[in-house]
């Protein structure tokens, strides 16, 4: 079984008592992280503010509405959407790359919207005066990216407003077919160097990403379910604003949670882009209510 550790944070400056990651930046800008078996997340997101994600060890992450210092080394960035608070830092992560002389970084991203934000690169290089070298590769629904011979991501659609996409990183391993159980190591060796397919790929999903959606996305992919980890956005929370988060913004609801209760595998569960209507305390109330226990602590409430 897999063991995940984190570090408890005290009480928050509305007195709010909460699980929480410690904040890896400032008051302003808190990112948090978290370590679940042998890959880690760190990030923050907040309705119409910032969203940023990335998982070191895989050397990815997932939209740019704000860009640490920190995190200029990751070399591959999965847009959801191109809302303003998703991909703000876009430009000034291109061009820190580029003073440093550091290779030109690949974004994926909703090929949708492809061409505008080449459009857009090109009106801020005019006005730094600088290229901002990037490969932007277009992705549509049921696309598959290697990320090396351990690794794939997938995209899938999602239900936003605007042309939207998750995410799945999964681990790909080798496994002996089942007609080769039996067989001796030097007779697997041998079937092997005769080119015979003695394998075949299993994929585990490691992290899922919704992006902005309602829960329709979710259902849409339900091996987000399966996740190790699943990054989830939970805009609304109050019950008067039910009807909004359905047919008006696009987003999630904690209703729609507790809905599908029972379908959540996931060994964490990090909610998040809470709206900014919400005070923190608030956030906590109406979350608790309905779960006191957090899913057994595997809910976690980062705002």
């Amino acid at each position: 079984m897999t063991v995940y550790t984190v570090v408890i944070f005290k009480k928050d400056r509305e007195n709010v008592a909460n699980t929480q990651e410690p904040i890896l930046f400032s008051e302003t800008q808190p990112g948090r992280r978290v370590q679940v078996s042998d890959f880690s997340i760190e990030g923050y997101s907040r309705a119409a503010v910032q969203t940023y994600w990335r998982v070191p060890e895989y050397k990815l992450g997932f939209d740019l509405g704000w860009q640490p210092w920190e995190y200029m080394g990751t070399p591959r960035w999965f847009l959801s959407h191109t809302h303003l608070d998703h991909i703000l830092a876009l430009p000034a992560y291109l061009a820190r790359r580029r003073m440093m002389k550091m290779e030109p970084p690949v974004i994926y991203m909703p090929s949708e919207r492809v061409t505008e934000i080449k459009q857009l690169l090109g009106l801020y290089a005019r006005l730094d005066r600088g290229k901002l070298p990037c490969e932007i590769v277009g992705l549509e629904d049921g696309d598959c990216v290697e990320i090396s011979r351990e690794l794939v991501v997938t995209a899938s659609k999602t239900f936003h407003t605007i042309p939207s996409l998750g995410y799945i990183v999964w681990e790909r391993r080798k496994k002996l077919k089942p007609e080769f159980l039996n067989r001796t190591g030097e007779e697997i060796r041998d079937l092997n160097l005769a080119g015979v397919a003695i394998t075949n790929e299993i994929r585990i999903p490691k992290v899922a990403y919704l992006g902005d959606s309602t829960a329709a996305g979710l259902d849409y992919n339900p091996d987000m379910y399966k996740a190790q980890a699943l990054i989830m956005e939970m805009t609304f929370v109050a019950p008067e604003h039910r009807k909004e988060a359905l047919h008006r913004f696009g987003h999630f609801h904690l209703d729609d949670f507790m809905d599908r209760l029972d379908r959540f595998e996931n060994q964490i569960i990090i909610a998040s882009h809470f709206s900014v209507r919400y005070q923190n305390r608030q956030i906590e109330h109406y979350v608790r209510k309905r779960l006191p226990d957090l899913l057994d602590g595997r809910l976690r409430l980062w705002y």
